[in-house]
């Protein structure tokens, strides 16, 4: 996929529909003298609903279609008609969308799997019509319920990549060129910083036709956090990841503190990262000797696993792809839950490019999400409604 099709960041404007009101009508027959009321309901309102599509890899459909609205319900009329159901408005989105309020930053649902629906905006409920209030004190009801008001709210979309096992380093340390040679992607290589732009997956081919999926996400380098390079919008991708592959080039200066560096940013992004397994390879090995990758085993960190290897002559991959299966086999990654923790609109509106306003709409009315499931219908008593 063309690196500016891969859009995993969107904010849209959604509305539900408003349900339908009550109608107040009486029975009107040429032998039916004070034929009773008989105004029926409102039709409820539409859904805003999100369902995940596993056929879907980016939010490139999403990313021109600003506003969303679902339709309104249908009137009530007489002879207890009830109203339309407004039609709901399906929102699909690829697996690991997760999904947040785009006015205060907070987490409101992810969509994980396939067909999964998530209603998002309720549609307001219809009123019911006079015909629902008639008693033996009160059998002309001269009143009916109006329909619920619609639900407006700006979402924002992202899109974390589901994969098994996430490369984390510098750039130009090799990342691409592994994900090319253990399985059948093309990332862009090249001998200069920051060559992949966007993450990249790639399925990974086991022994016994197993596989696992490996994300490659461009290179962050030291003050990533504070904005330099591409920042860390990207670590995104590798929230879900249950092994993380970190990776530094032989020829590094000092490998603990380039490590140390890559573990403080992912620190500074989301603490929870560092709870998961890591593995840290020593990459573009094919300039060293045996000798001289004993000596470099004394300067290498002690609390992770480390593995020597080269992209290009092959060495150390098939050990490589043993230590990958192996953790990915642990019980304890089998399932990876990673906590949302709230956005900050204006840091990721300023990283992602979302920060015009649009001047020709018009001011949109919020409403609250949640509507009180009992209606007090002493307050609609007395408001007269035309046919």
């Amino acid at each position: 996929m063309a690196q500016g099709n891969f859009i995993d960041y969107v904010k849209i404007f959604c509305r539900s529909g408003k349900g339908g009101a009550g109608s107040m009508h009486f029975h009107r027959a040429k032998y039916v003298p004070k034929g009773g009321p008989d105004g029926g309901d409102g039709g409820r309102g539409g859904h805003i609903i999100l369902e995940g599509n596993r056929n879907l890899w980016t939010l490139l459909h999403l990313k021109y279609q600003k506003h969303i609205f679902a339709t309104n319900g249908g009137n009530g009329g007489e002879s207890r008609s009830f109203g339309k159901d407004g039609e709901d408005k399906i929102i699909q989105v690829p697996l690991g969308t997760v999904c947040y309020d785009g006015d205060t930053g907070e987490f409101l649902c992810e969509v994980k799997e396939h067909g999964q629906k998530i209603i998002l905006l309720k549609g307001g409920r219809g009123g019911l019509g006079n015909w629902n209030f008639r008693t033996a004190t009160n059998q002309a009801p001269r009143y009916a319920q109006p329909g619920e008001p619609a639900i407006e709210k700006n979402i924002i979309l992202q899109l974390k990549v589901l994969a098994d096992v996430g490369l984390v380093g510098f750039p130009n340390a090799g990342k691409s060129t592994l994900l090319s040679v253990v399985s059948a992607a093309k990332p862009e290589i090249a001998d200069y910083p920051f060559t992949t732009l966007t993450p990249q997956l790639g399925i990974v081919s086991y022994r016994d036709n197993r596989s696992f999926c490996m994300a490659d996400i461009p290179g962050i380098i030291e003050g990533a956090a504070e904005g330099k390079g591409l920042g860390l919008r990207f670590l995104r991708h590798i929230e879900r990841n249950a092994v993380l592959l970190f990776m530094v080039p032989a020829d590094s200066e000092d490998i603990k503190k380039d490590y140390n560096i890559l573990l403080s940013e992912l620190e500074k992004y989301n603490p929870e990262l560092l709870s998961k397994e890591r593995i840290l390879a020593i990459s573009k090995c094919d300039m060293l000797d045996e000798q001289m990758m004993e000596q470099m085993k004394k300067l290498l960190p002690e609390d992770v696993s480390t593995v020597f290897i080269s992209s290009v002559s092959g060495l150390g991959i098939d050990h490589l792809k043993d230590m990958l299966w192996a953790e990915l086999e642990k019980e304890s990654n089998q399932v990876i839950e990673i906590s949302h923790m709230p956005i900050d609109i204006k840091k990721i509106e300023k990283e992602e490019g979302d920060n015009e306003e649009d001047e020709d709409d018009e001011p949109h009315t919020i409403y609250l999400n949640e509507v009180d499931e009992d209606w007090d219908l002493s307050k609609y008593k007395g408001i007269g409604w035309d046919e």
